[in-house]
């Protein structure tokens, strides 16, 4: 029963380990280089979830201090860094995609399988 309700206190681990094993589930098993980075996303969704599932206080409060109050407050360090994950991501996610669409302006597909096969054939 402690085993249960542990696991129903702190669901949000749990989402992110499904998140993040279902992107790479998807990372391994497709050959398509866009679902290749909706699945890197997923996996990046996945460790900000944790993140910031690490740095939550229950009954905590904003980390604004006031005199003479003993309130527990909330860890704003992984929320600054999740912030700035979330931008590098968002850019990363860009330049993959504008490479994508390189290369299927090239190869015309944008299956890493039949690239790979034109290639050998060139």
């Amino acid at each position: 029963m402690d085993l249960l309700s542990g696991i129903i206190k702190n669901y949000y681990y749990m989402v992110a380990i499904i998140l993040f094993v279902i992107g790479m589930y998807t990372m391994l098993t497709h050959a398509n280089m866009i679902k290749k980075v909706i699945a890197m996303n997923i996996m990046d969704t996945s460790v900000f979830l944790l993140f910031v599932a690490i740095g939550y206080t229950y009954g905590g409060q904003p980390p604004i201090i006031k005199e003479g109050s003993e309130a527990i407050y909330v860890n704003p360090l992984p929320g600054a860094l999740i912030l700035t994950g979330i931008v590098v991501a968002v850019s990363v996610t860009a330049y993959a995609l504008s490479l994508i669409v390189k290369i299927y302006r090239y190869y015309g597909t944008c299956d890493y399988d039949e690239i790979c096969e034109i290639r050998s054939q060139e």
